[in-house]
């Protein structure tokens, strides 16, 4: 080529360098001034050295690098940050401090209760009223509360104008057999582990403590099981309230310093909560304050660490070389199984490597854990439901003579299954196989003796030893009733032959795993069977084989009204109980269904006509049992909050005012139902499908033979109407508006005296 096309060549070059040079001094000179900008400032306005920044970049990359291990910075020592959610008090806003409390005998309830005056005393005896911070504090028995209220998150204050924060305070015995300790554990854990739920959704608490009560003569020492359910609700109170240990654990033995370790601990929670009670936080502690557990590490202070920081890494898994035990997937799997055959080959004679299919879990091994009785004979729960007339079967099956069986012995009247369906009162046990329920009921008054839960979690004994067991139980029951007076010798004999079983008694009978082959005993000896559920087990209620009749308690006609009424222990309680009500209606051609609605005055009767309504269109039962509520006195512990009085019960007035209500309402949409039969005398009216008019005539009675006769035709699985077994025509004087009273029996009042009619 030319030299003239060598110069232009290189006078292009010169003139792209020229261009790239001014481009890289103005990136340059704007580097510089950002730098500038941005760097700290001394309070004069000058920039800081060049030293520092050096310093400090240096640090940051140091920092950096070490990223495999704990980080160590220079600098001073580092104070614990505060809890992240700490509540400030306004100057309207007032403490309350809740104390929670579970107790079996009642020696944790009377503790609590002198706890509760001794700390009202304390924190309200020293201000005028006008300055008063602090509310009067509320103790609150565990068998009585609403977990979803206090223990999902914190109570919201009722008036807008004056805010209320809560602490809470726990006192808790330890038991060795199935409470509602256990219950409320379980409801810490499903809060904490619910994904639809803050893992801290209790951190507006301003705080929280903990007292257990245990006897060392038992549980010597804490590793042995001393006042462990005190520790473990203090576990899960610090996860769900972000690390709001407000004061440590305390724990006292209650055979020996328990007066004296609850006056310490007191002296020390009333301290803590004035203090909160001025700055609205719990302050400063150092790093692992508050933690769930302890840490196996002890924290490093400035003096033994040369002046340097340990800085937490976040929990995350540390990064190491690849074992034979840890396979990530298919293809590492496969990676490894080549690389051990080629091994194999090896001229060097090395083993294969060998894999380990073995599933590692992270966390620490577990002691195995015992299975528990449902009622042990030691527990104080055998001795309260011993004391309230139950025999108690096995470890969780009972039996009790009915009142109605005394009174139809007697002569004195019959329960209104025998005005409705033809059942003999002398003839019928009560039992159930299932001690333990899923509800808290308000108008259950054995709060505390019989155990709650959501899943069987105790030792299950096998169906022959429970129906031998419940049925010596209640012919035993029936031979004390011999000398009293009044016993009609025909009836007694009679009585001495169970023909009906009403599996009402307490708990849940289709909780228990082997339902079936109890009915199925029962059936055997051609014993009717009367179950009743509480709507919360779709599962087993699917499962569940044939029985004479199967009722469902619906005891309010909304998710509030339930929630309020049964108090139920599942979180999807209102699902499951519509799937309850599903289940009913595709078995409605099939066997006997009833709705057993039972009133309270207060709770569940005032404008729910038309609630009721929809879930009887949704279930379309063969029956709607309406009755009214039994007073039966409340628990110790249960008070006028808990549980009931005489001013929940209605009238029967009232409770044939709801029912004509409701059979209105029904009738209006076209569902053919009309009221059938009542029984003043138990307050119950009973609503029937036009399916059991005949002729114009109600026949709610059962053909118990033909019922039997289905049975062994066809099998617990058959296909059967409940048309097939209907009997003979309800008595005159059992349908409605003739009161329901058998007329071979004789009325009388509390003292035996005859009541004219």
């Amino acid at each position: 080529m030319s030299a003239t096309f060598w110069e232009s060549v290189a006078d292009g070059n010169r003139g792209l360098t020229a261009v790239l040079f001014t481009v890289w001094v103005y990136l340059w000179l704007s580097q510089r001034q950002t730098k500038s900008a941005g760097s700290p400032k001394l309070e004069s306005g000058k920039s800081l050295p060049t030293e520092f920044l050096a310093e400090e970049k240096v640090s940051l990359l140091t920092a950096k690098e070490s990223s495999s291990g704990p980080r160590r910075i220079k600098g001073e020592l580092r104070k614990a940050e505060g809890p992240k959610s700490a509540v400030q008090l306004g100057p309207q806003q007032r403490v309350q401090v809740l104390v929670f409390f579970s107790s079996l005998t009642g020696s944790t309830e009377r503790t609590a209760k002198q706890f509760t005056a001794a700390l009202e005393a304390s924190l309200l005896g020293q201000t005028s009223e006008s300055d008063q911070v602090f509310l009067r504090p509320q103790l609150l028995d565990l068998t009585q509360i609403d977990y979803d209220e206090f223990f999902i998150s914190p109570p919201k204050s009722t008036e807008a104008n004056q805010p209320v924060d809560y602490f809470y305070l726990i006192l808790l015995p330890s038991y060795n057999i199935d409470t509602i300790n256990d219950n409320l554990l379980e409801h810490m854990k499903e809060t904490h582990n619910d994904f639809r739920i803050d893992k801290a959704s209790l951190a507006g608490l301003l705080g929280y403590s903990v007292f257990g009560l245990g006897d060392q003569e038992g549980w010597p020492t804490e590793e042995e099981g001393f006042c462990f359910q005190a520790k473990e609700v203090d576990k899960w109170m610090a996860k769900l309230t972000g690390r709001k240990r407000a004061y440590p654990l305390g724990m006292g033995d209650s055979t020996r310093d328990s007066k004296e370790r609850l006056a310490e601990w007191t002296e020390g929670v009333t301290e803590v909560v004035r203090q909160i009670a001025k700055t609205g936080c719990l302050g400063d502690g150092v790093p692992g304050s508050g933690d769930a557990v302890e840490s196996d590490d002890e924290y490093v202070s400035g003096e033994d660490d040369d002046g340097e920081v340990v800085v937490d890494e976040p929990l995350q898994p540390k990064k190491t070389k690849k074992s034979t035990r840890d396979i990530d997937d298919v293809e590492d799997l496969g990676r490894i199984m080549k690389t051990s055959r080629a091994d194999a080959n090896d001229a060097t004679g090395r083993a294969p490597i060998a894999i380990d299919f073995t599933t590692y879990s992270r966390t620490s091994k577990k002691p195995p854990q015992t299975v528990k009785e449902m009622v042990p004979k030691s527990s104080p729960t055998y001795a309260a439901l011993t004391k309230q007339g139950y025999s108690i079967v096995g470890s969780h099956s009972g039996v009790k003579i009915c009142r109605w069986t005394k009174s139809a012995l007697r002569g004195r009247g019959s329960c209104y299954k025998f005005s409705f369906y033809g059942i003999n009162s002398h003839q019928c046990m009560e039992t159930t196989p299932s001690l333990s329920c899923s509800n808290k009921c308000v108008f259950c008054w054995r709060h505390g003796t019989n155990p709650v839960g959501t899943t069987w979690r105790w030792v299950v004994d096998p169906p022959d030893l429970i129906f031998d067991g419940v049925k010596a139980g209640h012919y035993q029951k029936i031979k004390m009733m011999r000398g009293v007076p009044g016993v009609r010798a025909e009836r007694f004999a009679e009585a001495m032959r169970i023909r009906h079983c009403a599996l009402s008694l307490v708990g849940e009978p289709i909780f228990y795993p082997h339902i079936n082959e109890f009915l199925a005993m029962l059936h055997g000896e051609r014993i009717s069977s009367f179950l009743v559920c509480n709507a919360q087990h779709p599962e087993q209620l699917a499962a569940l084989k044939a029985v004479t009749q199967l009722y469902v308690s619906i005891d309010a006609s909304n998710r509030e009204s339930l929630r309020r009424i049964d108090r139920p222990l599942h979180r999807d309680f209102w699902e499951r109980f519509l799937r309850c009500l599903d289940i009913l209606r595709e078995r409605r051609f099939r066997q006997r269904t009833v709705f057993r609605l039972t009133l309270v005055k207060g709770f569940n009767v005032e404008d729910e006509v038309e609630g009721y309504a929809d879930l009887v269109e949704r279930g379309l039962p063969c029956f709607v049992e309406i009755k009214g509520v039994t007073y039966c006195g409340t628990s110790s512990s249960g008070g006028k909050e808990g549980g009931l009085s005489m001013a929940n019960v209605p009238f029967y007035a009232e409770v044939t005012a709801f029912v004509e209500a409701l059979d209105r309402t029904l009738r209006e949409r076209g569902l053919g139902y009309g009221i059938a039969a009542e029984h003043a005398h138990s307050c119950c009216v009973l609503l029937a499908s036009e399916r059991f008019r005949v002729g114009g005539r109600w026949h709610t009675r059962i053909d118990y033979d033909r019922f039997f006769e289905l049975l062994e035709e066809r099998g617990p699985d058959g296909e059967w109407t409940p048309e097939e077994y209907m009997g003979e025509a309800t008595p005159e004087w059992a349908t409605w508006g003739n009161g329901g009273f058998d007329p071979r029996d004789e009325r009388v009042d509390r003292k035996g005296r005859k009541i004219e009619a």
